[in-house]
């Protein structure tokens, strides 16, 4: 139950600094949630037991207000209120008005770590999220605090949707007019857009109010690791009360269902309503559609507003494409409720963006300077190439700048700009480093300039990017390097990956230029590479990257059944691979890091090598047949040309190792893609998508090859959040 301030504050304050100080964060859009252990002193206050995981949260001051809050300040109140009545609810333990809030915490993991916007839910989820709206009419008014003045009647469902138009008009749109007016009308967002809308509705069915969430999206549900409740719904700062049809219409657009899946819910939301309210069903299919339309009209502001503020803070070419689709898709939904004569297509509103930020920040989009000159000075192996020189480089920085969507190509740790350059006849790309939320698992060995760089000077028969340049030029993405660019054409249309597979011309080219890999120099990459120990010692890695997962990462993999580091250690050493004279290895042969150039000489062509390493030849293959899911057949081919090819000192014993490294490449690949699914990383990548996408069977299957039984999970619907193809 809330506390007033003046109890303890010295204590409680002293706790929340330690928290923010030494607590995990789960940044949100409006609070930073700090999850710590309470202190001896704190246990006593709030009567729990030390040790015991507590979260405090505070209000972001860094971001713009975007929401209508019917009873600021007062979330400790409504938890009280529904505390016998929503399975699983947070407690408030203490506060401090305004400034911080104390909650207990539910280890578990959110929905939106399994199934992102846009993907479908799995349908006892969908039940189990629809129950909790159809047990808030059960709260009782008398329970909540007191509404605010000049609150429509009960029943009056017209009223109550007219009044959430005026309340986002006046706490939203012009809220913001000082700061984001200029933007809105830059769009063409009507000013009387709401108003309007609001004006137009028609009669509607009376339905009485109930309490209601008024935020239920992916995030705001935790699937806990305990099974006290089959989900937690947390977060109801944004809780108001009103017609429960507001609260349908709300989950659905922040939750975002495909299409087909839409109907699926409102269902569920109408058969479990009609088991605890009946009278709020009333009307819902002719009605639902003014709620939706509100809801599509009213996000437009805090999308657009949000969109804004984070190109302020980071102006380049990756954040402002997210901003840029961000925008258009709220435009899209927003058109027809509000009226708009049209809606501006992605240029011209990656124009009205670039011109706002260099309004508010004084600079370009990009980081760049308003002048038509680009600085930037070499680093540490920068080529010095007659054929590409410094005029150039400032040509293709210059390029860069205008780079349209389409030629911008993302992956895991880099941004891939195609440009063209003045007086060569094919393109460039310029490569910059990701802003990823979280440090990348997998970490490359060797230094990818360096590689290029190697195989370069060997002069062997394996198509790579050639390295043009090397160089910072202050942009805030980083510094940059420029390859020559791989593919077809002139850079205007994508580069074609194999991702449904390896044609057999392909699949042998792929073999011959693993097989001429072994001809290039390792000695000047790794000098201490040896024809034995390799195995242990991506076993070793593999190990410490499982130790350094964060916490909610390594739960979730236990409570499907995988191993904690040390017993995972235990199981993969039971197993050896024999010596193998040692190669340069790409290290990361997946579909989207080969690229067709169906040329007389080769059909592939091998980038991004930020992951390459020296080692077991054999090893390249079997990763690459695990990364791009090969026929078995395909497999079989692929090894007996590639043993056929090499001397034996590279391919003795491969048949019997092979199956140890598949092993180990399907355990690293449950734990990446368990982490994936609760950090949100690196998911736009298309590798990633797919991988992510099939964890379930990849868990199985790592299970299996440990010798494992699945977790026996104390909340099955854990099992039941893991998307499956």
């Amino acid at each position: 139950m809330g506390a007033h301030p003046a109890r303890q504050p010295t204590v409680y304050r002293q706790f929340v600094e330690l928290a923010r100080r030494d607590g995990k964060l789960y940044n949100g859009q409006h609070n930073l949630n700090f999850v710590h252990l309470l202190t001896p002193e704190m246990a006593r206050l709030v009567s729990l037991n030390e040790g015991t995981e507590v979260m405090v949260r505070i209000p972001r001051r860094d971001v713009p207000s975007v929401t209508v809050k019917t009873w600021p300040f007062e979330e400790a109140a409504i938890l009280v209120a529904i505390k016998d009545v929503v399975p699983g609810a947070p407690m408030c333990l203490m506060e401090d008005w305004g400034e911080s809030e104390l909650y207990t915490f539910a280890l578990g993991a959110e929905l939106s770590a399994f199934h992102r916007d846009g993907t479908p839910v799995n349908g006892k989820l969908i039940a189990a999220m629809t129950g909790v709206l159809a047990l808030l009419p059960l709260v009782p008014l008398d329970a909540l605090p007191r509404l605010p003045a000049n609150w429509p009647e009960s029943g009056d469902s017209r009223g109550f949707l007219r009044h959430l138009a005026g309340l986002a008009d006046r706490d939203i749109r012009q809220a913001n007019l000082p700061v984001h007016g200029l933007l809105f009308r830059m769009l063409g967002i009507p000013d009387d857009g709401l108003t309007t809308l609001a004006a137009r509705l028609p009669a509607m069915t009376s339905r009485p109010y109930s309490l209601l969430h008024g935020d239920l999206h992916r995030g705001n549900v935790i699937i806990p690791f305990v099974r006290d409740s089959p989900v937690r719904v947390v977060d109801w700062e944004l809780a108001t009360y009103g017609d429960p049809l507001h609260d349908l219409a709300v989950h659905l657009v922040r939750t975002r269902y495909p299409a087909y899946q839409e109907k699926q819910v409102i269902t569920r939301w109408a058969e479990a309503m009609a088991r605890t309210s009946p009278e709020s069903v009333r009307g819902l299919h002719e009605d639902l559609c003014h709620y939706l339309d509100f809801e599509h009209a009213q996000s437009v502001y805090p999308d657009v507003i949000r969109a804004a503020h984070e190109l302020e803070r980071s102006p380049d070419r990756q954040h402002l494409a997210d901003a840029v689709h961000r925008v258009h898709r709220a435009l899209t939904v927003a058109a027809g409720p509000l009226a708009m004569r049209d809606v501006p297509d992605p240029a011209e509103i990656a124009d009205v963006l670039d011109r706002w930020t260099r309004f508010r920040c004084g600079t370009p989009v990009g980081g760049g300077r308003a002048t038509e000159s680009v600085d930037w000075r070499p680093e540490r192996g920068h080529p010095y190439r007659d054929d590409f020189t410094d005029a150039h480089v400032a040509d293709a920085l210059l390029a860069e700048r205008s780079v349209p969507d389409h030629a911008v190509h993302r992956g895991t740790a880099y941004v891939n700009s195609v440009v063209r350059v003045p007086g060569r006849c094919t393109p460039v790309v310029i490569r910059r480093r990701t802003e990823g939320r979280c440090p990348r698992r997998e970490q490359g060995v060797l230094t990818e300039h360096l590689v290029l760089r190697q195989i370069e000077r060997a002069k062997v028969g394996v198509a790579v990017p050639g390295l043009l340049a090397l160089g910072d030029d202050g942009d805030p993405a980083g510094p940059f390097a420029v390859h020559t660019y791989a593919g077809q054409g002139d850079g205007s249309a994508p580069p074609e990956h194999p991702v449904d597979g390896l044609r057999p011309h392909e699949a042998d080219d792929l073999v011959d230029q693993l097989c001429e890999l072994t001809r290039v120099d390792y000695r000047g990459l790794d000098p201490t590479a040896t024809d034995d120990g390799f195995y242990e010692l991506l076993t070793d890695r593999l190990v410490r990257m499982v130790e350094s997962l964060p916490d909610k990462s390594r739960r979730l993999a236990e409570e499907y059944g995988l191993p904690g580091p040390e017993h995972l250690g235990r199981i993969l050493s039971r197993y050896r691979t024999g010596p193998r004279t040692p190669s340069l290895l790409h290290g990361d042969l997946h579909p989207w890091n080969l690229v067709r150039l169906n040329e007389e000489r080769f059909a592939l062509s091998l980038i991004d090598w930020e992951l390459a390493m020296v080692g077991d030849p054999l090893y390249d293959l079997v990763r690459h047949h695990h990364l791009t899911r090969a026929d078995r057949v395909v497999q079989d081919h692929m090894l007996r040309r590639w043993e056929g090819t090499l001397p034996v000192d590279y391919t003795r014993g491969w048949q019997r190792d092979r199956p140890t490294y598949e092993r180990l490449e399907t355990v690293r690949s449950a734990y990446l893609d368990l982490d994936r699914l609760v950090t949100r990383t690196d998911l736009e990548a298309p590798n990633v998508d797919r991988a992510v996408a099939s964890v379930k069977r990849t868990l199985g299957s790592a299970l299996t090859k440990l010798g494992l039984a699945p977790g026996r999970m104390a909340n099955p619907y854990l099992r039941r959040a893991l998307p499956s193809q």
